[in-house]
């Protein structure tokens, strides 16, 4: 419980908010949340996007006594809160991977002394021991978990780590929790609240109806898209976002629109920071009013009058849908929202599931690798080793890991980088002859040790602990600081992560059983939310009403009149005409080519049929990217992705045949 009731009374609250942020009143849901939260009721608040979650918190932390520590997915979203949160006078920070050495130190201090009151941090952060340690050794009044259906493994955009949030919490006694979403399931929202123990009676639900979106279906072959999509955004007025599902989607509709004489530019991850940064700026002030963009756009997106949102490929779930058109319209304007729907796409969302679901033999190489490479009771891993090593990709392996953490085999200890290396800017001499006595001795003894070679030298942490007893803390400390005083360049790369072991639990007969049964579950209930997305688009009844229902609202309007069922357009979607079901003799072709390229390649786990999966040979036919894949340069044979139009569950059906 706060020891600060004070301040709970709706008259309390309204002052605290003219005076804190400027606003005259709170919107729906907001004054409840926070009253909760002064009274020490750990509570969730499922706001529609753009409704106001975030001041739930700040108003609420200002308030508290200590330290309010805010878990948040993205850096995006944590700049433009803090930016937000100096512009009223409130003491926060982040501590993140933009940050000096210098920084990080200087935020810790004035965490210690009290200074800060909202620390922002990602998830991750929490894996590092020294900064749980620090956070220990801090009076905290607060956890807020922004985007929180991160925490169910049975919501959309599931972030393993987040399911070690309730474990923290419980480690470092924070009293009260607050959890932040926009989208939640029935089934999530009562998965969220169990995991942090939120009774029922604190979940503030506002309601998910947006009277200002009109949502449109328009069935339309691929071949026909872009000039739809062109016709569309001719009708439209203001500046609108594009969602597409691949990066090279994203450049050539962009392109396309280009060329039409419109004002678009291409958004995805694989843009080099500073020009997503520029593009996004661009967007923001109105110079660039159309993004076509991967669903790496939108998260920390706060542009108030988007007018319109296209789905130029089916998203990934209904979820996500929601979350997507819930960026138009928030200023309260009239928006429109559209898909350009077929189901040639339904296999290249679905492929992006079955790909992530891991072989039995591949959890097994995990746990054997756990066993041989243990030392001491400790584990240590690279991720990209070891997801290439196991045929894991890298978010499934990582899903793993937590898995084990939470099945007590293994327990996070800490993080350090395997390599470091560094450049003189500063010459060396003048470096050393610049500090004391005993630092000039210890910078002496560092780059006699390092292996210089050319330009760059290498740490030698061996040789130094051998000669001198210098720890490796103390090496890298020194050079941080120097990189810090732009003396030398500093880089670093292969982030080694240090688990201890439980041995016992390590060996339980039913372990990888359990372990695959996890995954092989998740993949039938991400299945299950594509078929539920296909359903919502060819559906009769109302499209708000359903997306209402679907999160659980039941007092949005049956009828919302503003949406191209309620207008009597019903959507069956097409099949393009260039679907094509492979034949039985290719398939077998294409089988006979993967085995000769695995025995040819010395692949010895891989050199018979027999030891060839079915789950193997269907996504090479279907042209799935895997960690074995890239590592053989499978990707260059003729029949990869020979059935990549093709369903999944189809192809899996046409492989089974061939061997039955």
């Amino acid at each position: 419980m706060t020891d600060n009731k004070s301040c709970t009374t709706n008259t309390q609250l309204t002052s605290l908010l003219k005076q804190t942020f400027g606003f005259d009143e709170f919107r729906t849901g907001q004054e409840q949340t926070i009253s909760q939260l002064l009274k020490g009721e750990s509570s969730l608040a499922i706001f529609p996007t753009g409704a106001g979650k975030s001041l739930c918190y700040q108003l609420a932390a200002s308030n508290l006594p200590h330290l309010t520590i805010v878990v948040s997915p993205l850096l995006a979203l944590m700049k433009d809160q803090l930016a937000f949160l100096h512009a009223k006078g409130i003491a926060a920070a982040s501590i993140d991977s933009t940050l000096s050495y210098e920084q990080s130190q200087q935020i810790t201090r004035d965490v210690r002394m009290g200074k800060i009151k909202i620390l922002m941090v990602s998830v991750e952060r929490f894996k590092n021991e020294r900064f749980r340690q620090f956070i220990e050794s801090v009076a905290i009044s607060m956890l807020v978990v922004d985007e929180a259906h991160c925490i169910s493994e049975w919501g959309h955009n599931f972030r393993p780590d987040y399911l070690k949030l309730p474990r923290y919490r419980q480690e470092l006694n924070i009293p009260l929790v607050l959890l932040l979403t926009a989208t939640a399931t029935k089934q999530v929202k009562l998965d969220m609240a169990n995991k942090f123990a939120i009774a029922p009676e604190h979940i503030v639900q506002t309601g998910f109806y947006r009277n200002n979106l009109d949502l449109s279906v328009l069935p339309v072959e691929e071949a026909e898209k872009n000039n739809v999509l062109l016709d569309v955004i001719r009708q439209q007025h203001g500046c609108g976002i594009v969602y597409v599902t691949l990066q090279q989607s994203a450049e050539k509709v962009a392109q396309f629109l280009q060329q039409q004489g419109l004002a678009a530019k291409a958004y995805h991850a694989g843009f080099q920071d500073d020009e997503r940064k520029q593009i996004q700026q661009d967007f923001m002030l109105g110079k660039t009013p159309i993004i076509v963009a991967t669903i790496a756009f939108g998260m920390g997106i706060d542009k108030s009058d988007i007018r319109f949102v296209i789905h130029y490929d089916l998203p990934k779930s209904i979820e996500n849908y929601s979350q997507e058109i819930g960026r138009a319209g928030r200023d309260r304007g009239n928006a429109a929202c559209f898909t350009l729907a077929n189901l040639d796409g339904i296999h290249t969302v679905e492929n992006f599931v079955y790909a992530d679901t891991p072989e039995k033999t591949s959890i097994d190489y995990v746990l054997s690798n756990i066993r041989s490479e243990m030392q001491n009771g400790q584990w240590e891993l690279q991720v990209l080793s070891l997801s290439n090593a196991s045929n894991i990709k890298q978010l499934p392996l990582k899903t793993l890991l937590v898995q084990l953490e939470l099945l007590g085999v293994i327990t996070a200890k800490f993080t350090y980088f395997a390599d470091f290396k560094f450049k003189f800017v500063t010459p060396k001499e003048q470096i050393v002859t610049g500090f004391n006595a005993d630092r000039n001795e210890f910078l002496s003894q560092l780059f006699n040790c390092a292996k210089m070679k050319k330009v760059w030298g290498e740490p030698d942490f061996e040789l130094m602990f051998e000669r001198y007893q210098a720890p490796r803390k103390r090496i890298i400390s020194a050079l941080e600081y120097l990189a810090e005083q732009q003396h030398i360049v500093l880089e670093t790369k292969k982030a080694t992560e240090v688990f201890s072991v439980n041995t016992t639990a390590l060996e339980a007969s039913d372990l990888v059983d359990k372990l695959f049964d996890y995954f092989s579950d998740k993949e039938q209930a991400e299945i299950i939310r594509i078929s539920k997305l296909i359903d919502f688009f060819q559906s009769d009844r109302c499209l708000t009403q359903q997306l209402c229902h679907y999160f659980d609202d039941q007092v949005a309007p049956q009828n919302c009149g503003h949406c191209s069922v309620c207008r009597g357009q019903v959507a069956i979607l097409p099949y393009s005409s260039n679907h094509q079901v492979v034949s039985i003799e290719t398939i077998s072709l294409a089988v006979k080519q993967l085995q000769q390229h695995f025995l040819t390649s010395k692949m010895k786990a891989h050199s018979s049929q027999e030891n060839i999966s079915v789950e193997t040979i269907c996504r090479f036919l279907s042209g799935m990217s895997i960690p074995l894949f890239s590592r053989t340069k499978v990707r260059q044979l003729s029949y990869f992705g020979v059935c990549q139009h093709m369903r999944y569950a189809e192809i899996k059906q046409n492989v089974q045949s061939c061997f039955a």
